[in-house]
């Protein structure tokens, strides 16, 4: 299964809303398996997502994708790396 970055970061509470997730996307602090990633690009399990949020940097490893997930759900879609 795929779904969209922008959604993906949303649904796993990685970024709180999905506009911020593409205005993060758009200045390209979003990159997925080490390239610059678009708020529409796909993601699927096993991928890398790094999140910069100025000085502060965040690396995932997706585990599973789901169209929605309560907040004790959302992590179980990722795991840092």
């Amino acid at each position: 299964m795929i779904m969209r970055l922008d959604k993906f970061l949303k649904v796993s509470r990685l970024i709180k809303r999905r506009t911020v997730a593409n205005e993060a996307c758009d200045a390209g602090r979003v990159l997925v398996n080490d390239k610059a990633a678009k708020a529409s690009a796909s993601v699927k399990p096993g991928d890398i997502i790094e999140i910069q949020f100025g000085s502060r940097q965040t690396k995932v490893e997706v585990l599973e994708i789901k169209e929605t997930s309560r907040k004790e759900e959302a992590e179980k879609m990722f795991r840092y790396l």
